[in-house]
């Protein structure tokens, strides 16, 4: 079973196209649309399905017209309104650009501090203000932390540990 830390959201489904089962993709994460995939999960009652690409057609540099493999009608496409659309994390490349790093890739990381030790694991990513924060939880406790590139010594991505050195007074045990 395919686990929520284990994909990233880059799209949603939005409605179906023709009659042949086609839907609108719209992809949110950018450099995704790129991507040369043969499979999209959806996520449908919780739980993350594959669905086998049978042909997808651009019609902008954010949005496609793809068809799903046994998607063949109107009826059955309508089923996938506002689905979300996830790639494997692994496909999706952590990169930094002019838009910033995709901070929600670090949900499951642990954070390790050159001074305190385990901080904890990242829970969620805090993201409704200018500066971006990691939600950390260890032991019913749950600390705030700025994601910022500043902080980050080093991504072990193979063990899932971030490497940091947070300021002094930051965190309080």
């Amino acid at each position: 079973m395919i686990l929520a830390e284990n994909v990233v959201r880059i799209g949603q489904l939005l409605k179906p196209h023709g009659i042949r089962g086609e839907m609108l993709l719209l992809f949110e994460r950018e450099g995704c649309a790129d991507k040369d995939t043969s499979y999209y999960f959806l996520e449908i009652d919780g739980i993350f399905v594959p669905f086998f690409v049978e042909e997808m057609r651009f019609t902008s540099d954010t949005t496609a017209r793809i068809k799903f493999e046994d998607v063949d009608d109107v009826d059955t496409a309508s089923r996938y309104i506002d689905s979300g659309v996830y790639l494997p994390k692994e496909s999706v490349k952590i990169t930094n650009d002019d838009t910033g790093t995709a901070w929600d890739l670090f949900v499951g990381y642990a954070i390790m501090d050159q001074t305190l030790g385990d901080i904890g694991v990242i829970d969620a990513v805090d993201d409704s203000t200018m500066n971006v924060l990691f939600v950390v939880k260890k032991n019913n406790r749950e600390y705030l932390v700025p994601a910022t590139e500043d902080f980050i010594l080093e991504i072990n991505e193979s063990r899932k540990i971030l490497y940091v050195d947070l300021p002094q007074g930051l965190i309080e045990e």
